[in-house]
């Protein structure tokens, strides 16, 4: 039975086209395509926030309205739609798809845990390290989703038949919280990890003319990750749920039955694993690659891609025509994703030759006399606090390019603000509704709101001091 709909997106609904509307009756020359694009701007965020449409759907409209508004001709309008940046994610999405498929992050995460010991605070090491692992080269969405039934089966082996004492709750919160951080942490550490680091790589590529190399990204990603990540650790660990528990008995023996029902690592994981290693070193290593050959032969789309389409003609038995992968897998890629990505460069696209980035930027250049750590801390705040409230992916994909309109306005390296303000959108920390990690978890029953926004918050301003640290010290260092 179909839920009924809510008062939120009713309103939504009929306000995104009415403001619409209303913009263009006031709209006069001679910005009249400003007033265009941002009617059109308009419109989308409201349906963005509202969730009166459905996001994917949201992201169509430029394609329809650019050319009727006479921004862009229809060729100009699909173009952004098949931006390599979609492909990189794609190509992307068909490994993560294959890793599933075999269920080998299964096994890297479950052999992880085994490796971090079976105490309390070993166990939820173990647990953060796999999660993150994983979500840095499948959904962040996917990998809560597997870690939460093994995360699950270990808390009941701590129970057995007796009730919850205090120990065990800090213990059961605090795993289940660093499912749901690790997830959304792990995401920021590669380019292809989280949607909001793509839409940032397209965006740099379009408005500032700078391709933001795989390998590049790991010097920041990494480091970034891993400090949040470690912070995140000792917070939920030493500081806010400390469990004291020295050993979960049984908790080892679990680990090896799931291993073991896993069986021994079959071909198709070799496979896949052997896939998944030459795309990531093709990645890691480009520039080497087309130095050798003295040509660009390699880019990160077309690594992306050729990783992608191995996963479909690689034969695990040729005469029996068995593929690691058939084309009916990929009904569980997120085609609505990749169309978001085109629609919010589209749209970015129309606002930079409407004028509105520039109009923007030289605004602030003409109004601000902050200093740039100042500015960092700010935007990255910014964005930080509003991911918690809406899409990570829609907000980035709204505010990067006045980002970089702001950053060309007061003559700065726009990679200063772009890269602390991407990652922060991927660390909401305070909501279950902020991401889906958080949402998962929640559902467990172990989580109440309280304690998820008193980590969060405090996650939040940790993250804001790291990433202004990041933008200022090792941004400027690395670019």
């Amino acid at each position: 039975m179909s839920k009924s709909i809510s008062s939120t997106k009713v309103i939504g609904f009929f306000l995104g086209p009415a403001l619409f509307g209303l913009l263009l009756l006031i709209g006069e020359p001679p910005n009249e395509n400003i007033w265009k694009v941002m009617a059109l701007a308009l419109w989308m965020v409201t349906w963005w926030v509202t969730d009166a449409a459905p996001i994917p759907v949201t992201a169509l409209l430029p394609l329809v309205l650019l050319p009727y508004l006479g921004i862009f001709s229809v060729g100009e309008s699909t173009a952004p739609y098949a931006s390599p940046i979609i492909f990189l994610f794609m190509g992307g999405f068909m490994i993560a798809l294959g890793l599933e498929k075999h269920n080998l992050h299964q096994r890297i995460a479950l052999n992880l845990i085994r490796f971090t010991g079976t105490s309390g605070n070993g166990i939820i090491l173990g647990f953060m390290l796999a999660t993150a692992l994983l979500s840095m080269w499948i959904s962040n969405t996917a990998t809560a989703v597997m870690m939460l039934p093994i995360a699950t089966s270990v808390i009941q082996l701590l129970l057995g038949d007796q009730e919850m004492n205090k120990s065990n709750k800090r213990f059961a919160l605090g795993l289940m919280l660093s499912i749901a951080y690790s997830a959304n942490i792990g995401g920021t550490m590669t380019i292809i990890g989280t949607p909001p680091n793509v839409v940032m790589t397209g965006y740099l590529k379009e408005f500032a003319d700078f391709e933001m190399a795989f390998a590049e990204w790991l010097i920041i990603g990494i480091p970034a990750g891993t400090i949040i990540l470690t912070c995140t650790y000792f917070l939920i660990t030493k500081v806010l749920f400390a469990n004291g528990i020295r050993e979960i008995e049984g908790s080892d023996q679990l680990i090896r039955e799931k291993l073991t029902s896993l069986g021994s690592f079959s071909k198709e994981e070799k496979l896949v694993t052997m896939v998944f290693l030459l795309t990531a070193l093709c990645w890691i290593f480009k520039q080497n690659i087309n130095a050798a050959f003295g040509a660009p032969v390699l880019s990160d789309a077309t690594t992306a891609m050729a990783g992608g389409i191995l996963m479909f003609v690689t034969p695990v038995n040729f005469k029996k025509n068995q593929f690691l992968m058939k084309w009916e897998d990929t009904i569980k890629l997120p085609w609505g994703i990749l169309i978001l990505f085109g629609g919010g460069m589209c749209l970015a696209k129309g606002m930079e030759k409407s004028g509105v980035i520039q109009l923007i930027g030289q605004y602030v250049a003409d109004n601000s006399d902050l200093g740039l750590l100042s500015l960092i801390a700010i935007v990255t705040a910014l964005v930080l606090f509003m991911t918690e409230l809406m899409s990570n992916v829609a907000l980035v994909t709204i505010f990067i390019p006045v980002i970089i309109g702001v950053a060309n306005g007061l003559d700065i390296n726009p990679l200063y603000l772009v890269i602390p303000a991407t990652i922060a959108s991927s660390c909401a920390f305070m909501m279950p509704i902020s991401t889906p990690p958080n949402a998962i978890v929640f559902a467990s029953g172990h989580i109440k709101i309280k304690d998820m926004v008193r980590a969060g918050a405090i996650l939040n301003v940790l993250g804001i001091i790291i990433l202004v640290i990041i933008g200022k010290v090792l941004v400027p260092l690395v670019f």
